[in-house]
């Protein structure tokens, strides 16, 4: 009957949301507990170099506020 698709599609929606989930967490690891930043248009490439020049750590993730800022 219909509901014979069903574990065969629960292993498949499995299969594809694992990759994403895993993903978003390894970036966050990596990146001192925050997501990766995708830069799409020219702007937003401005303001991550702003934001790891601003930082003074050379990564744009560690920002340390307007303290740094001189």
């Amino acid at each position: 009957m219909w509901y014979e698709i069903l574990p065969g599609f629960a292993i498949m929606t499995v299969c594809l949301i694992v990759p994403g989930l895993a993903t978003t967490y390894i970036h966050r690891f990596t990146n001192g507990g925050k997501e990766k930043k995708v830069a799409r248009v020219p702007w937003q490439w401005y303001l991550m170099e702003r934001d790891k020049r601003v930082s003074g750590a050379g990564h744009q993730f560690e920002s340390k506020g307007l303290e740094n800022i001189h």
